[in-house]
């Protein structure tokens, strides 16, 4: 049984203040497609606002090349922390994982300006022939340079 549980992760160097960063992707999630249009098509409040635990969001994403959705529920948001974390509750994914939580971190550098976008996939499979698929890691790498970029232009 513990087979069908994972977790998956990946870290992101980013210019941007983990403030900005974080305050982009809790607040203002809206905004992502106008940054990172080839990943993300459209992203809405479906119940709640943006920014709220227990706020329904509703993605139209691609990934692996193909058109996707997701309806998440935003499950916790860790302000100090810079955390954010989602429940996928229908959509795509769940064709192949019985429990799905996507977490995003904001961490300032110790070091100079910038921040590490960690990305933490929590998962539950609905079998044992499925796979995590890691091109997640790699959608979550793209959206966050590409948000990156949008916040630090013009810096």
């Amino acid at each position: 049984m513990s087979s069908l549980i994972g977790k998956e992760g990946i870290d992101i160097e980013l210019k941007a203040p983990a403030d900005k960063f974080f305050d982009m992707i809790c607040n203002t999630p809206n905004q992502i497609s106008d940054s990172s249009a080839d990943n993300i098509q459209k992203c809405a409040a479906l119940d709640g606002d943006f920014g709220n635990n227990g706020s329904i969001v509703y993605w139209n994403y691609v990934h692996d090349g193909e058109p996707k959705v997701a309806k998440e529920v935003v499950e916790g948001i860790d302000r100090k922390n810079y955390l954010i974390s989602y429940r996928v509750i229908e959509g795509d994914v769940m064709k192949e994982f019985k429990s799905f939580v996507v977490k995003l971190q904001s961490i300032p550098k110790s070091q100079g300006e910038g921040c590490i976008a960690r990305w933490t996939f929590e998962y539950e499979k609905l079998h044992e022939g499925v796979s995590f698929p890691k091109s997640f890691l790699e959608l979550g790498k793209q959206v966050s340079k590409d948000v990156d970029s949008h916040l630090t232009q013009g810096d």
